[in-house]
């Protein structure tokens, strides 16, 4: 028997039970002034965050320790401890932010602004203050940091702008036009882990676009299906037919929402084949996939609730209700403790 194994075992389970435990999926809504901490272990509202008027986007720290969340009426990054659920800071920005991105080591937070000429603000977590306004092309909506954290990635709708940041040196690296506004992002990834596709939604399409990361290119374009005998939903769409994005942590399966026709929509990666469409109701927005991969979080704005999709059977699990209008979503490990 290798006993210095059977150590390292004992030691390291106690470890990934506590990680597993410590698992969140968190709910900002967009019409109210709180944010719901789901446990998706239980599926049940873990806590409230209260106080923030128009949450927009949530990130949670790599640490665990925080969160941050973007207020929109008082142009600030809300800093909320994980342990209290508490808002501690709220830091100025440079104007009306939407997303935001942190960084894999945790020390900085991106802000995309969402108001001409454009920026991105760059938040340093050690001293929680805004240390960089970095100047992009349109008002930014959404903001992601790439899996291998070398770029911050920034979309624009009204100038059709994808804005990639180098966070070496907080400078632009390039830039692409597409045909439409952006919306949500993911990211595909080269067996070295560097980044290889930016998946992009765009306005008024109802699907998805592929921009090839090295070449800054669009490589491919994939329409959502119809649904045959059942009406466009159009109230509430807000030029975004599809508007959400998640891949699995194996990176086998992207999903994508569409809020035309209530359903999420699993595609194999990487050759992009159509595995199933989930119904979850009217208004299908943000997607996100806590890091055991077991199931995936939707929020659903028509009906006030965060709906659980099995990442395996794809089948409809429960539905959470939360608050008014939930959009946007994250998950991660909290410091619960």
């Amino acid at each position: 028997m290798n006993t210095k194994r059977t150590v390292s075992l004992m030691l390291a389970s106690p470890l990934l039970a506590l990680a597993a435990s410590n698992a969140r999926v968190i709910q900002t809504n967009s019409a109210g002034d709180n944010v719901h901490v789901i446990d998706p272990a239980s599926n049940q509202v873990a806590g409230v965050i209260h106080g923030i008027e128009v949450p927009h986007g949530v990130v949670i720290a790599p640490d665990g320790s925080r969160l941050y969340i973007t207020e929109e009426p008082t142009r600030t990054l809300d800093v909320v401890d994980a342990k209290s659920l508490k808002v501690t800071k709220k830091i100025p920005l440079s104007g009306r932010p939407n997303n935001l991105a942190v960084t894999n080591d945790g020390r900085r937070v991106y802000v995309g602004i969402a108001q001409a000429p454009g920026a991105v603000d760059v938040i340093d977590t050690v001293a929680l203050t805004k240390v960089k306004s970095i100047p992009v092309d349109g008002a930014i909506h959404n903001v992601y940091v790439t899996p291998d954290g070398r770029y911050a990635v920034a979309g624009s709708i009204p100038t059709r702008v994808i804005s990639v940041i180098d966070t070496a040196n907080n400078t632009l690296a390039w830039s692409v036009k597409l045909t439409g506004g952006i919306r949500p992002m993911a990211f595909t990834k080269n067996p070295d882990g560097s980044t290889k596709e930016i998946v992009a939604q765009l306005s008024d399409f109802h699907g998805f676009v592929l921009v090839d990361f090295r070449t800054h290119q669009e490589v491919q374009r994939v329409t959502l299906p119809d649904v045959a005998g059942q009406e466009k939903a159009t109230d509430g769409v807000q030029g975004a037919p599809s508007h959400g994005l998640a891949i699995t942590p194996d990176g086998k399966v992207l999903w994508a929402t569409s809020k035309w026709f209530g359903y999420v929509a699993a595609y194999s990666l990487p050759d992009l084949k159509l595995l199933k469409v989930v119904p979850v109701g009217l208004i299908p927005e943000w997607l996100t996939i806590p890091p055991d991969g077991k199931n995936l979080y939707v929020a659903v704005a028509g009906l006030d609730q965060t709906v659980v999709v099995d990442n395996t059977t794809m089948q409809v699990v429960t539905r959470i209700p939360v608050g008014y209008v939930p959009k946007r979503n994250a998950s991660g490990l909290l410091q619960t403790e």
